[in-house]
This record gives C-alpha cells, structure tokens and sequence, in this order.
C-alpha cells in the first residue's frame, strides 16, 4: 500500500485541475510505501520526449538530494473518463523500477467525495489495476476540491513545461501552490 502525503496529493490535484483540458504528467517522490510529493512535470509534451527525459533526470535528481527516491509516476488524461495506463506511462513506470506505482487521475471522480486516484503496478510485463493500493486522508479530496474553488491554488502549481517558459517558477518544490 502506497500511502500519500498532503502535499504529493495536492500536487497532482492542482496540476489536474490547472490543466482540464490537457494530459498531465508527474513522478511521485518517497519510499518504498510512502509517497511523501508529487513533481509535476508535462502539460504540453506529454510523450517520451527530450523534455521528459530532461525533466525525469532533474526530479530524480531533486530527489536523491534530499535522500528520497522516484516511486511513482502519474497522469491524469486529458479525456475525461479515461483511466487507462497510457504506453508513456507503463514505460516511465517501468523506468521508475519493478516496485514503482503508476497512478491514473480519474477526472470523473476527482471532484467527488473520492480521492479520484487509481493505482498500477507491475505484474510482470503489463501494468495492472492494483484496488486498495493507495491510501488517502479521508478530508483531504475535500481540502483540495475547496482549495481548488476558493483560493484558485492550482493556479500557484508550475510544472516543468511553465518552468522552460518562465525559469524562476521552481517547479520542483512548489511552496507557493501549499502555502
């Protein structure tokens, strides 16, 4: 079981909602059971491009600098409903490691009284749905839906794509979007 802290899940929850209409993408930071952030990383080049491997090889080195390791990837699609494991995903996952959680944003049900998240792992060579994988503070889907509408806080989360735009967005911590 893959146990998410407030910030990595209101990371990937505002990277989500800042985008709506475009696939997101992130790496999950931690340990072994425990997903201590979220780095956002795509909302325009989304596939395996240089940029993605650019912006995989400076998280994990964020990472490893603060004697954590990449545990995860996520995605949220940019069709609402669809929660299938893209092929970009299963192979950055795969990349990640054999222990890695691949988790899908279900848009359907992030607005919801659930926390809108569906886990992956490896069974081998094909990623399957792993229910009961993830575990989520009950409150927190509820403290992001209302940071989310009051406070507009997805509009504070940078990812690696605003960063190449903007270079003093420092998408790697995003204090301001938790403050």
């Amino acid at each position: 079981m893959y146990t998410f802290s407030d910030a990595a899940y209101l990371k990937l929850f505002f990277h989500a909602a800042k985008h709506p209409h475009a696939t997101v993408n992130g790496v999950l930071i931690g340990t072994d059971d425990a997903i201590f952030d979220a780095i956002p990383l795509l909302h325009h080049w989304t596939n395996l491009s240089p940029m993605m491997e650019i912006g995989l090889d400076l998280a994990t080195r964020h990472a490893e600098g603060q004697g954590l390791k990449l545990v995860g990837y996520y995605e949220a699609s940019s069709r609402l409903g669809d929660v299938v494991l893209s092929g970009v995903g299963e192979r950055i996952a795969a990349k990640i490691g054999p222990k890695a959680v691949a988790i899908m944003i279900d848009g359907n049900e992030l607005g919801t009284t659930g926390h809108g998240l569906i886990a992956y792992t490896s069974q081998g060579s094909s990623w399957k749905q792993s229910p009961g994988a993830i575990n989520v503070a009950a409150e927190l889907p509820e403290r992001a839906r209302t940071l989310v509408r009051d406070e507009k806080r997805q509009e504070k989360l940078g990812d690696f794509d605003d960063h190449l735009e903007d270079v003093r967005i420092d998408w790697l911590r995003n204090k301001p979007c938790l403050a």
